[in-house]
């Protein structure tokens, strides 16, 4: 039985993935500044009167369509995003993704096509040991990542700034002018204290935000989540 507060979205699973070793990196953000970047029909959703942009290196994993087992060398591939965090309209929270950096051409072509966002194809690599080694390649800009997750894993407090941050359920994308929402599922992520030894914020500057030299605000790992994706339609 799901203990997942958040209610499962109606209509058919469209796609299965497995989200694994997840580092989140925020930066504390002004609003006005990031409300000027988003499409008509998104406000900026903030906590303690600020806005947030998210660093998120991870490893996909299973990922097929519904009626599609995993292929070998196609269903696995790293991928890292740079986010911020909205409602539309209608007052739902979601995610808005500046880029989405990915080491498989046709998830690219597929995520471009279908869904409108904003993916890149990447020189990527994650190297698991004791920590994670992560590397992430666009154009001559090369990011680079070393963490692990410490502790035990728990999920986020009610009303909490992790759960702001990380428990989100739907994204917003802009294909050819029209603003979609598409949903997934999954149980709530199980969090642990993140050990970073080195982080980058090539990234965010990609996507047009002067970062300084200081570290992000707030870190967090999880080990990952199974997530069901479902349709994507217009807000």
């Amino acid at each position: 039985m799901s203990v997942n507060p958040q209610p499962r979205p109606a209509g058919p699973v469209v796609m299965y993935q497995k989200w694994r070793r997840l580092l989140f990196l925020h930066w504390a953000w002004d609003a006005a500044e990031v409300q000027s970047t988003l499409p008509p029909g998104l406000t900026v959703d903030i906590w303690d009167g600020r806005a947030w942009l998210g660093i998120v290196p991870f490893k996909m994993e299973a990922v097929r369509p519904r009626f599609c087992p995993p292929l070998p060398g196609i269903s696995d591939f790293p991928e890292l995003n740079v986010r911020t965090y909205v409602r539309d309209r209608h007052g739902r929270p979601g995610v808005w993704f500046y880029s989405l950096d990915c080491a498989q051409p046709l998830a690219v072509w597929a995520a471009r096509t279908i869904f409108g966002l904003p993916y890149f194809r990447a020189r990527m690599r994650e190297r698991v040991e004791d920590r994670i080694f992560y590397r992430c390649q666009r154009s001559r800009e090369i990011a680079r990542f070393e963490y692990r997750g410490v502790g035990n894993p728990q999920r986020a407090g009610e009303g909490t700034l992790e759960q702001f941050l990380i428990e989100r359920y739907r994204l917003f994308a802009l294909r050819r002018g029209r603003l979609l929402a598409g949903e997934v599922w999954h149980e709530p992520y199980a969090l642990q204290h993140a050990e970073v030894t080195r982080w980058d914020a090539g990234p965010l500057r990609q996507a047009g935000f002067e970062v300084a030299d200081a570290g992000p605000d707030h870190t967090i790992f999880s080990p990952g989540v199974e997530t069901r994706v479902f349709g994507i339609a217009a807000v």
